[in-house]
């Protein structure tokens, strides 16, 4: 498993930054940072200072066992559901209404150690911070960590709660491959779960009365109006879309460039292509991944797919946007005799959060602070399981300041005093919800 490296750079900036001397410590002790610490240097590598935990991975299984000896530790009841993720409960989970909270311990490649992490182990803090205050639940209380959520390894984000709120069937399911041709299945089976189990859950998520959601912000909203923590209004709908492009794979050095059918100069235009639509019409498409066959420096390439990520504020804006960069592609790869092939991998809608929650919720922290100022409501273009489940159970979200806006990298990043903040605000809110 790798580890951290000591020192300066990414690897030394994973975790927050201690306190400005004077500010006020943690109300809930040392649970935080005791935990951020005993998870830090699970999945990262040496070398990035990024994480790579992927899904029923060496380090997702490390997470894994972190996640449950945090549980028990707490005397919290421990279960794996059927599509393999992981809850810890206070209360009876067969009372119906519960408040539910957590997120993802998986990453992107060499992703940043705060996009899921923050939210699980908030979770838990928050939860010492109630029993700190003495308060005595209604209502049953469970933390989550839903697996395979940045869908690094099988090219589909959210897969853990994509199954259990139906969203993906079972024969999609076991239609996914990693990059080495390994299904998942096969995956689960050699991490030591039961692959048979796996498929819609509804049962469980009718249990759920409210599922909030702590996240680290993706952006630079909350530091442009300097507020701590936010509350999500909706998800921009988003999808990936997979082009291929086939062309003659032929020698290098030989083959004259009136010659070639190569379908690499197609696929750079399309790249162009969509930072051009994405400007025109206010999205965003982005093309960060690829694979070429057959991948030699001295041949030309038979084939070069790249995955195309695309989100926008609305529907109409993100159709006009993807059209755009399709209909870009097939007239580049018309004019250089290449094939091309266009597959939607995946689609989320736009997910607005449940308004009487989301309301609720803004309630709750404006009673709580001492501002005296309304805590800022914000969209997102990024996905979260959060999103998944707001068509089945009530959802709501809450965000972190993150100084850069970076995310999906080592420098992703969350000061101690805005982590304490979004701690306090998840107890508040559990308290609000779970409590009274």
């Amino acid at each position: 498993m790798p580890t951290g490296t000591s020192g300066q750079g990414p690897a030394a900036a994973a975790g927050p930054t201690p306190a400005a001397p004077g500010r006020q410590s943690w109300r809930a002790g040392d649970s935080f940072l005791s935990m951020w610490r005993e998870l830090a240097p699970v999945g990262r590598h040496p070398e990035s200072g990024g994480y790579r935990r992927y899904a029923w991975s060496a380090a997702d299984l490390d997470c894994r066992a972190w996640f449950r000896a945090q549980a028990e530790a707490r005397g919290l009841a421990y279960e794996t559901d059927r599509n393999g993720n992981q809850w810890a409960w206070l209360g009876d989970p067969l009372a119906g209404d519960a408040v539910v909270t957590g997120s993802h311990l998986d990453s992107v490649p060499d992703g940043g150690a705060f996009d899921g992490p923050l939210g699980v182990v908030s979770s838990f803090a928050a939860l010492d911070e109630l029993h700190r205050r003495g308060v005595e639940f209604t209502r049953p209380l469970a933390i989550t960590n839903f697996g395979d959520e940045e869908g690094a390894r099988f090219g589909l984000a959210c897969v853990g709660s994509r199954l259990a709120a139906g969203q993906l069937t079972v024969a999609d399911a076991h239609r996914l491959r990693d990059a080495d041709g390994t299904p998942l299945p096969a995956a689960m089976e050699a991490a030591g779960y039961d692959p048979g189990t796996i498929g819609p859950d509804p049962e469980r998520l009718a249990r759920i009365g409210a599922f909030v959601e702590l996240h680290v912000e993706q952006g630079r909203a909350l530091d442009l109006t300097g507020d701590p923590v936010g509350i999500a209004s909706a998800i921009w709908p988003h999808g990936r879309w997979r082009f291929d492009f086939r062309g003659e794979a032929n020698h290098a050095g030989t083959t004259r460039l009136a010659d070639r059918r190569d379908p690499m100069l197609t696929y750079a235009e399309t790249v162009l292509a969509a930072r051009r639509e994405a400007e025109l019409t206010g999205a965003l498409a982005t093309f960060g991944k690829i694979a070429v066959e057959p991948n030699g420096v001295n041949a030309i390439p038979s084939l070069v797919r790249g995955w195309l990520d695309s989100r926008a504020a609305d529907q109409a804006t993100l159709d006009a946007v993807v059209t755009g960069v399709e209909r870009a592609a097939r007239e580049y790869a018309e004019r250089a005799g290449i094939d091309l092939d266009v597959v939607r991998e995946s689609f989320t809608p736009v997910v607005e959060f449940e308004h009487a929650l989301r309301d609720e919720l803004a309630k709750i922290l404006e009673g709580a602070g001492d501002t005296g100022r309304p805590v800022p409501v914000l969209g997102t273009g990024a996905g979260h399981d959060a999103g998944i489940l707001s068509a089945s159970v009530p959802t709501a979200m809450l965000f972190v300041r993150n100084p850069t806006g970076i995310s999906h990298s080592p420098a992703e990043h969350a000061a101690e005093d805005d982590c304490t903040a979004g701690v306090e605000a998840l107890a508040d809110v559990l308290e609000g919800l779970a409590c009274s």
